[in-house]
């Protein structure tokens, strides 16, 4: 396990900590080579094995569960999925589900001993899913947060594909940070900068770029449907329920009331998988960023169950 020494990443954690009333925990970059050569990253936080996993949704990155971790108080793995974070690129830019998977569980082969509380949200729930159908070892229970197989996300993706869609690389991260609050992103200023900084990294020629791929594929999205191409499909309609049938561990959905998962999905979901436990809490599609003392509650809650 290769252990990075750069841990400027982490210069937010005490301020939050301070927030929550928190102490901030120990917290360390781990990166695992993938068969074809590319690196997977995760966050580790805290001290001993790790028991839960945290997979990130869309356009983020392992960061987005820093303040839920500090609410949790546990160790904690948080994974940067491929295309996202320090996280390589693919090629190929196939970032469904069910090929998210195979690598975090390439990756959890090396950097967990035990079956993993799985928590997943949006993109990072269905490769959840994926992941318990396929390597059901590696799953002890898995939460699923404000994502359905084949929900309609028209609303949210519309708003971040013409955010991402724009310039793909900036002079300085506060042309990056006016932009976001610009068009209605990110929180007050301070907010809006810790995201950007955690989710940019600076190029070769100086110039500041989105770490993730997912903003230049958007661009390049767009200038294909300019020229009358067909756009390619969003990588979360391609996970299905077949994924979360096949889940022998212990199932939980997370429903954001002002996310994406409405009240006629979640109903969907319980009737799909009349096992599973679906609970509703006050927050927007992000819930580890918006609501995460009460996430932490229900990730805690799962843990003691297992």
């Amino acid at each position: 396990m290769q252990v990075a020494i750069d841990i400027s990443e982490f210069s937010y954690l005490p301020a939050q900590a301070e927030r929550l009333g928190a102490t901030p925990p120990p917290a360390e970059r781990v990166s695992h080579r993938l068969p074809d050569g590319r690196l997977l990253s995760a966050i580790r936080y805290g001290t001993g094995a790790p028991r839960i996993t945290l997979l990130h949704g869309a356009g983020l990155n392992a960061h987005t569960w820093d303040t839920t971790v500090l609410a949790l108080g546990l160790p904690v793995l948080a994974v940067d999925l491929a295309g996202h974070g320090d996280s390589s690129w693919r090629d190929d830019a196939d970032y469904a589900p069910r090929t998210l998977a195979v690598d975090v569980a390439d990756a959890l082969d090396e950097w967990t001993d035990a079956p993993q509380l799985i928590v997943g949200q949006s993109l990072g729930g269905l490769t959840g899913a994926a992941l318990a159908a396929r390597r059901p070892d590696l799953v002890a229970a898995l939460v699923v947060v404000d994502i359905t197989p084949g929900i309609d996300t028209s609303a949210g993706p519309a708003a971040l594909r013409e955010f991402y869609a724009g310039p793909t690389d900036f002079g300085t991260r506060d042309e990056l940070v006016d932009r976001a609050m610009s068009l209605g992103f990110g929180g007050t200023r301070p907010e809006t900068e810790r995201g950007v900084f955690l989710n940019t990294r600076v190029r070769s020629d100086g110039r500041i770029e989105w770490k993730h791929h997912f903003a230049h594929l958007a661009a390049q999205t767009l200038a294909a449907h300019d020229a009358g191409d067909v756009a390619a499909p969003s990588p979360l309609s391609s996970a299905g329920w077949e994924d979360l049938a096949k889940t022998s561990a212990p199932l939980t959905l997370v429903q954001a009331q002002r996310g994406f998962v409405t009240a006629d999905d979640a109903k969907e979901f319980a009737r799909r998988l009349p096992h599973a436990d679906v609970i509703s809490v006050d927050a927007t599609h992000n819930v580890q960023e918006t609501a995460p003392v009460e996430l932490s509650a229900l990730i805690a809650a799962s843990a003691s169950a297992l």
